[in-house]
């Protein structure tokens, strides 16, 4: 497979989603359920859709209490960091303020987790906001002047390159058969460190 197109991206009309993208969310889910409930077999790699109910094969109420306890207090502090995206933000801080819009119903939880893994940020250059849902993200992301957006939902992509924005598709399993034509993918954290490069080789 052809390694992703990349562009130039401006940090300065930049922000990220969170879970799947920055955090590595489900690899707590996949714990939580070898841990709770003896579920030894399943893996992220299981995840081939990104509603949870179906494609795991599993009953709601479990599904339900593994979403519940992955998205807690204690367990968000438990979430490793998508390779390479510490370091990449904290790079991308340099140039601009980071932005980050999550489809949590809350944003202290998961702004201290953010906090903890860009020690070396100023806590003044992050902002996270809590839309609620996906379908609220656009409306936050038009009033903060966002162009590309850093999302792993294909649903939320399509939604804000309908409206004119330019997201980016973090391949996850839950996307990586979908197709997605007219959005650019992003592998990894690299990718968009090599399209940050890009753009800065292009502003001299």
């Amino acid at each position: 497979m052809s390694r992703p197109h990349v562009l130039p991206i401006d940090p300065g009309v930049l922000a990220f989603d969170i879970d799947g993208v920055v955090a590595d969310t489900m690899a707590v889910f996949v714990r939580l359920a070898h841990e709770r409930y003896g579920l030894t077999r399943l893996s992220k790699q299981d995840m081939l859709c990104y509603n949870l109910y179906d494609c795991l094969g599993l009953e709601k109420k479990i599904i339900d209490d593994l979403i519940d306890l992955t998205l807690d207090e204690e367990h968000t502090r438990e979430i490793p960091p998508i390779p390479g995206a510490p370091e990449v933000l904290t790079e991308l801080a340099k140039a601009a303020p980071l932005r980050f819009v999550t489809a949590r119903c809350g944003a202290e939880s998961i702004s201290e987790w953010i906090f903890s893994i860009l020690p070396d940020v100023s806590r003044t250059k992050i902002t996270v906001i809590a839309s609620g849902s996906p379908e609220s993200k656009l409306a936050i992301l038009h009033r903060m002047g966002i162009h590309y957006f850093v999302e792993d939902r294909l649903e939320t992509c399509n939604h804000l390159k309908e409206a004119g924005l330019e997201p980016l598709l973090f391949e996850q399993p839950w996307n990586r058969d979908e197709p997605a034509p007219g959005l650019l993918r992003i592998s990894d954290w690299m990718q968009l460190k090599a399209g940050y490069s890009i753009y800065c080789f292009l502003k001299k």
